[in-house]
């Protein structure tokens, strides 16, 4: 039988096998147009996403001025030392590129003379965290180190003296509390694209540097960073410049200010100074307080455990957030509930023995000997505590509690500070609630002297100053006076808001007003030594005893307000622990208006 030629078999086999390699090859080329053409653009998008980094861009923060346009928070230069870690890459492990750090940290300590302050761990966490962006390696340098690093450092590879803006207060203490700080803002994560990298940036933390936030926080840019395959930047893509946040003039007057803060001297206590013709607060004063740079860029451990653990609490603003018995200054509230109630009158008298008796209880008058008779003008002007026991069981407390909320008390004003307290009027659901117990004649005689669980502020009582001063329209007091654009033009001033016309009968504030007149320029008046020569002043002293009944201290406090005709500043002035508000205050307040009436020298900043 005759067999096949064997080489036509070895050549079908020849044929099967280019045959299976040819497909093969076309599949292969048809995977790699797949790949390359098909799927091109999205592995190319891919790619891109890999070696882009976002950087987010903080805005340079709002400016505050005071109503003359004086800076009263800005933002200054800050020279930093930063070092380019793509520049110093060596070959190997990253040892070897933190040990060519390291030895250009030092080199360049030298030439500034500042120590130097990174350990081989911060430079390591950088670059695993933050490798595409400058390592900073000093913040905050003196013109003196850079002018060093200026002259000596030609030369030297991957440094750069960069600029950024920092917080500044002129005035340092002046209004501290009030303006507020700053510190480093918590990392936002909520933006429409996510950011790989958050270059740093401040937030208010108190004051109007907090309750402002939202207008002088810039508009964040961002930046885009293509990198290698180990991380390190090539070069930056593009770029979307962040916006300045805005600008606000507040209603403070420094000089105002400055004044007021003077009057308080070395004691703790507060000082409002209000305009009565539109709520304006020109001087919110506490003491003791704290100078906000301190803040910046961060405070030290050491003056922070200062500043909480001083026993007179620098950190709290008293002219809003301290809380104190009014002591007589409130009789001004309890006189306008008497007459408008109509259950008083201002002819009606009363006659102090320098006592008062309510069942087996003796409540006294501060004037132990006893005033004789008075009329309601004689009582606001020797501010008689029996008068004013007699009017209060008069009218009854539900009368003096109404007057008094509707002269602000009792409740936050709305000011634009978040640390307001509303203080406290009592009634009797209030003790109920609060002591089980129901309310007692003598609670009504306590409180109608401006005593017992009654609880105002300074600005409360400014306020109460403020609206006996123009007649009866109370102002919602207000900080923020104009905004505008960074630097951009005239500010769009703000309306004042009332919040309440009180509409009393016209002979009625007219008689408490000469009551306070009498009070400064009477014969026997509480505060003669506020008297100022060529100017009408009215006023009203308080004492209100506090602490323990063995160690008994007294809050002193005066209200006035001037000129008389036309008001033009209403005052509260409270000293912690003063002797008597005409022993201690009163002398205060006429320094403080005598320097707003007849004023001689211009606020600076203190920088």
């Amino acid at each position: 039988m005759a067999r096949g030629n064997p080489w036509d078999d070895e050549f079908l086999r020849i044929r099967l096998l280019l045959g299976v390699m040819l497909l093969m090859l076309i599949s292969l080329g048809g995977w790699l147009w797949h790949i390359q053409v098909t799927r091109g653009p999205s592995f190319a998008e891919d790619q891109n996403k890999q070696s882009m980094r976002r950087v987010r861009l903080p805005g340079v923060r709002g400016r505050i001025f005071d109503r003359e346009g004086r800076m009263v928070a800005d933002n200054r230069p800050s020279y930093t030392i930063s070092i380019y870690l793509e520049e110093l890459r060596q070959p190997g492990s990253w040892d070897r590129t933190i040990d060519r750090v390291e030895a250009l940290l030092s080199e360049i300590a030298r030439i500034i003379e500042v120590p130097v302050t990174l350990t081989r761990q911060d430079i390591r966490n950088h670059i695993r965290r933050r490798l595409p962006l400058p390592l900073v390696a000093w913040r905050d340098l003196s013109d003196a180190a850079i002018a060093r690093f200026a002259e000596q450092a030609d030369g030297i590879p991957g440094v750069d003296v960069q600029a950024e803006s920092t917080r500044f207060y002129p005035f340092h203490e002046l209004a501290g509390q009030t303006i507020g700080y700053v510190g480093r803002a918590d990392i936002q994560q909520d933006e429409e694209e996510p950011f790989h990298f958050y270059l740093p940036e401040v937030s208010g933390r108190s004051g109007l540097e907090r309750s402002l936030d939202d207008y002088l926080r810039g508009e964040a840019g961002g930046r885009l960073l293509r990198v290698d395959v180990t991380g390190y930047r090539r070069y930056d893509f593009k770029q979307r410049e962040p916006k300045p946040g805005r600008d606000v003039m507040l209603t403070l007057d420094m000089r105002a200010q400055e004044l007021a803060e003077k009057a308080l001297g070395a004691d703790a206590g507060a000082c409002v100074v209000l305009d009565p013709r539109n709520g304006d607060v020109l001087a919110l004063a506490s003491n003791p307080g704290f100078d906000p740079n301190d803040f910046i860029p961060g405070i030290s451990t050491v003056r922070w455990r200062e500043l909480n653990e001083d026993p007179l609490m620098p950190m709290l603003n008293r002219a809003v957030a301290g809380g104190y018995a009014p002591g007589s200054t409130f009789k001004v509230v309890t006189a306008l509930a008497g007459l408008e109630s109509g259950l008083c009158k201002a002819s009606d008298v009363y006659s102090c023995p320098g006592y008062f008796r309510l069942g087996r209880a003796t409540f006294r008058c501060w004037f132990h000997p006893g005033h004789g008779p008075l009329i309601l003008r004689r009582a606001i002007e020797q501010s008689c505590n029996v008068y004013f026991f007699h009017m209060g069981l008069a009218m009854g407390a539900d009368r003096i509690y109404e007057m008094a909320r509707r002269m602000g008390l009792g409740a936050k004003s709305g000011i634009e500070l978040d640390a307001e307290v509303a203080g406290l009027v009592p009634n009797d659901a209030w003790k109920r609630k609060e002591q089980r117990d129901g309310w007692r004649d003598g609670d009504t005689c306590n409180i109608s002297i401006g005593q017992g669980a009654l609880v105002t502020t300074p600005l409360q009582m400014a306020r109460v100053a403020s609206v006996v001063a123009n007649g009866g329209r109370l102002y919602r007091p207000r900080l923020v006076r104009g905004i505008r654009d960074f630097g951009d033009g005239e500010f769009v001033l703000q309306a004042p808001e009332v919040e309440r016309e009180m509409n009393w009968a016209p002979a009625n504030i007219e008689l408490v007003r000469q009551g306070m007149r009498d009070v400064v320029s009477g014969e026997r008046g509480s505060a003669r030594r506020l008297a100022l020569p060529g100017v009408a002043i009215a006023g009203k002293t308080g004492t209100a005893e506090f602490g323990r009944k063995e160690d008994r201290k007294r809050h002193a406090w005066m209200i006035a307000f001037a000129p008389f005709e036309e008001p033009r500043y209403a005052v509260a002035l409270l000293v912690d622990e003063g002797i008597s508000g005409g022993e201690t205050a009163a002398p205060r307040v006429r320094a403080l208006l005598q320097g707003l009436l007849f004023p001689t020298t211009e606020a600076e900043g203190r920088g």
